[in-house]
């Protein structure tokens, strides 16, 4: 039976661990067997860049920090080594870099994969983890939508220029025939 010392750091854990739950936006939990510490230390490094957090937790303890976070349906991939990655702000930073270093990993033969993650609470499978991913930047999101909205803009421009040229070759026309009359 653990002391009473060892169950108040755990329990201090835990609810470290349930505050930086509940402020993530997103959240990607990876089995990080047969990684290097070299390749360990830049996944770290790109990830605290991107403004993700990134830990190694003992299963049981994110279990409970999940439950009391109130994003159930993750304790079925929660075995063997786990690491979380957990952003406040930015969607799909931490599921890119992991999700490239996964793919990395697979080509050379290492067991690093994405297990799964939750995006506002919801828990997610690893194929959604992958379709988040693949999601392109905010900048670029932004850029569609924009163009999206400056589409239509554009189009009835084109149709106004469209009839006042069109009004202005008919003037020409008729310029033309008076004076053709004329002579």
């Amino acid at each position: 039976m653990p002391s009473q010392k060892v169950l108040e750091q755990k329990q201090a854990q835990v609810a470290a661990l349930t505050e930086t739950l509940k402020n993530s936006v997103t959240g990607v939990i990876v089995n990080y067997e047969g990684i290097s510490v070299a390749d360990d230390t830049k996944l770290r490094k790109s990830l605290r860049e991107a403004g993700c957090k990134y830990q190694v937790v003992k299963n049981t303890l994110l279990s409970r920090a999940l439950k009391d976070a109130g994003i159930e349906g993750l304790d079925s991939v929660l075995e063997g080594t786990t690491a979380i990655a957990m952003s406040e702000s930015d969607y799909a930073a931490g599921a890119k870099i992991l999700s490239e270093y996964a793919e990395a990993a697979a080509k050379a033969n290492k067991k690093f994969k994405v297990k799964a993650g939750f995006i506002d609470g919801e828990a997610v499978d690893a194929a959604g983890v992958d379709a988040l991913a693949k999601l392109p930047s905010k900048e670029v999101l932004i850029a569609q939508v924009l163009g999206g909205f400056n589409a239509p803009i554009q189009g009835f421009a084109n149709v106004l220029s469209g009839t006042i040229r069109g009004l202005a070759i008919a003037l020409d026309a008729i310029r033309e025939q008076k004076a053709a009359a004329a002579e």
